[in-house]
């Protein structure tokens, strides 16, 4: 074998170890980075996951608000990234307990009952006016002392939550996307799908409650979304109860 053809084959062979290195790099870097994902939504492949589904409380039958569809879709898409499934279930029938399976609840209280028990439970210091009066608390939020009310497709509030119960290495999340319109639960589902990384790193795979403010949606529909504040503390932290009316009559003597 003469020089060149010598140099011609080790060329051959260091491309091709590159190539395998490279491959090796890549798939490595990709099972690390999906592992890290699996963990974060509690997903390891072919777990079982549940969606629970809200009611359009404009309707007097059973129907889901199509900007809710849209972020069931979404969330649809990070579980079979993950390589898990799914199950659908509708907010008044879902009955299982916390950590079982991870569950994604979409709607706020007023069209979801599972969502009304989430917050109860782990949720104390927030308050969402569901009353079907017209009025300008309509929709509001409370958390701790502080109020923000809805501007429709102005300014808009959504919660979004992930939330572990126990220390057990295999309890699952439970993930609320509570908003004060159905556009708002779009928003929370799209801002956890693109930040998903972002939240991991500064969260782990911890509890954390975050407000956002969808602005503009009349414009910008769910896409413009700010972070206002973590406000895990808070509402985790129950709300003083409200001191009884004083009596202004005297006792009669």
């Amino acid at each position: 074998m003469n020089d060149d053809v010598r140099n011609i084959v080790l060329g051959v062979l260091a491309a091709a170890i590159s190539a395998a290195l490279g491959w090796l790099a890549r798939t490595y870097l990709w099972k690390r980075k999906l592992r890290r994902k699996q963990a974060f939504f509690g997903l390891p492949e072919n777990s079982e996951s549940l969606l629970v589904v809200n009611r359009d409380p404009a309707t007097s039958e059973p129907a889901v608000h199509r900007f809710d569809v849209f972020a069931l879709l979404e969330l649809s898409a990070l579980i079979k990234d993950c390589g898990a499934h799914v199950q659908v279930v509708t907010q008044d029938t879902a009955q299982q307990g916390f950590g079982e399976r991870t569950e994604f609840c979409v709607g706020g209280p007023g069209s979801n009952r599972r969502m009304v028990a989430h917050m109860q439970a782990m949720l104390p210091g927030v308050r969402v006016n569901v009353d079907p009066e017209p009025g300008p608390d309509r929709g509001a939020f409370q958390i701790g002392t502080e109020h923000y009310r809805l501007e429709p497709g102005v300014t808009e509030y959504v919660l979004l939550a992930r939330l572990t119960v126990g220390q057990h290495r295999q309890t699952r999340p439970v993930f609320l996307f509570c908003g004060q319109r159905a556009i708002t639960n779009q928003a929370a589902t799209r801002y956890l799908a693109r930040d998903h990384e972002r939240l991991a790193r500064k969260h782990g795979n911890n509890t954390f409650v975050l407000l956002l403010k969808v602005i503009n949606s009349q414009a910008y529909g769910p896409d413009v979304v700010e972070l206002v504040a973590d406000v895990t503390r808070i509402a985790q932290t129950p709300l003083p109860t409200p001191a009884p009316p004083r009596n202004s009559h005297r006792a009669n003597s």
